[in-house]
């Protein structure tokens, strides 16, 4: 198979790299050359890899076609480009939906989204389709898992809680920072972070149907410290902040299907 990516930012390098790692029987990978470095990046890595000096060598030169563009650049780059009656095409721009992104490739071409996370480039991604493509599936399972939104709400509920990751990173960096005011230097305040939150993670991919609160009591001995910061974190309103903010993106995620569904750009 031929695979094109118009648009080669991080989430494209980390797709690109994690495929030709694979088995997959791909032919040919073709990039724009917009960023010069990343796609110089995956020319080196593989004979594969070729650099387009168009978005259209791109759409010509592939059977399936991944968007990667920024969303407020997205209707600028695909009106002038003329895509094939039939040709699979894979969005991976945030907030845009299947009606804006038809309408702005104007032929019918099979179009489907997906959320791959940056460590599909190490095969640990967990990435989501909508709707479910065989295709799209062959591809994405050997990055990692893949999961499909039965509708397009759910595709929203996932998008909104995998920008988590920022959260996430940002505890962290609060923790650290704590760490070094209390004499820890920064680079073992961060080894130790990273060592106890990748076993955590390992724990709870051992054991998935076990609910994360029920996790949660496990890792917190009655009145101990993980159920003293747990009880403070509560109390400071931390859960009610985490609430707001995954209501606050779907909300966005939500505003934007709906001004395309009343054909509003």
């Amino acid at each position: 198979m031929r695979l094109g990516f118009i648009g080669t930012g991080v989430i494209t390098e980390a797709v690109v790299s994690g495929l030709l790692a694979t088995d997959l029987e791909i032919a040919e990978v073709h990039v724009t050359k917009r960023n010069r470095r990343a796609s110089a990046r995956l020319a080196a890595t593989s004979d594969l890899v070729q650099i387009c000096d168009s978005a259209q060598s791109v759409v010509d030169n592939s059977d399936l076609v991944f968007l990667a563009v920024r969303p407020q650049d997205a209707q600028a780059v695909l009106r002038p480009l003329t895509f094939s009656e039939g040709q699979h095409v894979c969005s991976l721009i945030a907030t845009l939906t299947h009606d804006a992104l038809q309408d702005w490739i104007g032929a019918p071409v099979r179009l489907f989204r997906a959320i791959p996370l940056p460590a599909v480039a190490q095969h640990r991604g967990v990435t989501v389709l909508f709707p479910h493509d065989p295709i799209g599936e062959a591809l994405f399972n050997p990055l990692g898992t893949v999961v499909s939104a039965q509708t397009v709400e759910e595709f929203d509920a996932f998008a909104a809680a995998s920008a988590l990751m920022g959260t996430y990173f940002g505890i962290l960096d609060i923790a650290s920072a704590w760490m070094q005011l209390n004499g820890i230097k920064q680079v073992d305040s961060q080894r130790y972070l990273n060592g106890v939150f990748a076993a955590l993670a390992q724990t709870a991919m051992k054991d998935c149907e076990k609910s994360y609160d029920a996790q949660r009591i496990e890792h917190s001995t009655p009145a101990g410290l993980n159920a003293q910061l747990f009880q403070v974190f509560v109390e400071a309103g931390g859960t009610e902040a985490v609430k707001t903010g995954l209501d606050s993106v779907m909300q966005r995620l939500c505003n934007a299907r709906e001004r395309s569904e009343r054909g509003e750009e």
